[in-house]
């Protein structure tokens, strides 16, 4: 008898000690009604799995990855920067043409993201959208690329001057002194940003009369297209010795076209080789002396965007709405082993 009494008195005093020490109780019959909320001093424990809803929403929308040795690395670059252990809930879509970066926006908002963000892939038609976004109370950040938009429609820009890429371009092409620049100008996507700042100082130049446009034509930014296009030039027998190229992988598609006919270029060549975006692969080109120059343009902008995500997120105001990043122009003449390392992406 004294051993079951005993017994039962340890087992008050475990259930006690269980209790004091913050051990759960059994799991309520699922048929009884809900108890009343716990009074404000008790500890609830929170799911392992649940900071789900902690977690910023992004929708990022970009240019296919597969546009250019550039957008590779910007790709890169906001997939590394927008992940879960970095506090966010990204997806992403990828397009060049406009009116399916625009679904894939309207869908964003939709699903309900914190903030959209965004490179156009052309400068119109997004006004309706941003304004949608903003109504739904979804903040929208430009990178890379900008847009006919007001500025009241998005938080802040990110993006390279490409009117000042196209006139630094132009601006050394023009001081080398080269007599009579006849010049087969390779384009990219019609529309963009990228392209209409590059273009413009060329345009100008023409305009001016210090340089001749050969060809003028759009290869979307892919290499075998702007191979096609010097190609034919070539063809027709039409004389030219500066290929100004919107970006690196068609100034190294029109070298391909230039390589099939036995035409030399670069430094001691007939034809002088411009480019944009330094990929590594062009930085070394113009250090080897096969191409004349190289325009930077700096795809890492991720750190940026994520910076302004956390000064709204603490309530901060964006006091410079446009963010353009330092960049740089490389020559044959200038260039050095340690700029090919530094800005070659």
């Amino acid at each position: 008898m004294k051993k079951k009494i005993l017994a039962a008195i340890m087992a008050a005093t475990m259930v006690l000690a269980l209790t004091a020490c913050g051990g759960k109780e059994p799991a309520a019959d699922p048929t009884e009604a809900p108890v009343a909320d716990a009074p404000a001093d008790e500890t609830v424990d929170e799911p392992a799995d649940e900071p789900t809803d902690e977690l910023i929403k992004v929708g990022i929308i970009n240019n296919d990855p597969n546009e250019s040795g550039y957008r590779t690395a910007n790709v890169n670059d906001l997939q590394a920067k927008f992940t879960k252990e970095n506090g966010y809930d990204a997806s992403f879509a990828y397009s060049l043409k406009n009116d399916e970066q625009i679904t894939a926006a309207q869908k964003f908002i939709t699903d309900g993201v914190d903030y959209l963000l965004l490179s156009a892939a052309d400068v119109a038609g997004w006004d309706s959208t941003l304004q949608s976004a903003k109504d739904a109370g979804i903040k929208v950040i430009l990178f890379d690329r900008t847009i006919d938009a007001d500025e009241s429609l998005y938080e802040a820009s990110i993006v390279s001057d490409m009117a000042k890429e196209g006139q630094q371009a132009v601006d050394w092409l023009l001081a080398q002194g080269k007599d009579d620049l006849k010049v087969v100008h390779i384009q990219g996507v019609m529309g963009s940003a990228a392209q209409i700042g590059r273009s413009g100082a060329l345009d100008a130049a023409k305009e001016a009369g210090s340089l001749d446009i050969v060809e003028q034509q759009t290869a979307e930014w892919n290499a075998e297209k702007a191979q096609q296009i010097v190609q034919a030039v070539i063809d027709a027998g039409d004389e030219f010795n500066v290929v100004y190229a919107e970006n690196d992988d068609m100034a190294k598609g029109a070298c391909a076209a230039l390589d099939k006919a036995g035409i030399s270029y670069g430094v001691d060549g007939d034809v002088w080789i411009m480019g944009f975006d330094c990929n590594k692969f062009a930085l070394e080109n113009v250090l080897a002396g096969k191409w004349n120059y190289d325009g930077q343009c700096n795809p890492f902008q991720a750190d940026y965007i994520d910076d302004i995500i956390k000064k709204l997120e603490a309530g901060e105001t964006i006091a410079e709405k446009t963010i353009i990043m330092d960049e740089k122009g490389f020559d044959a003449a200038t260039i050095t082993q340690e700029d090919v390392d530094a800005y070659g992406i």
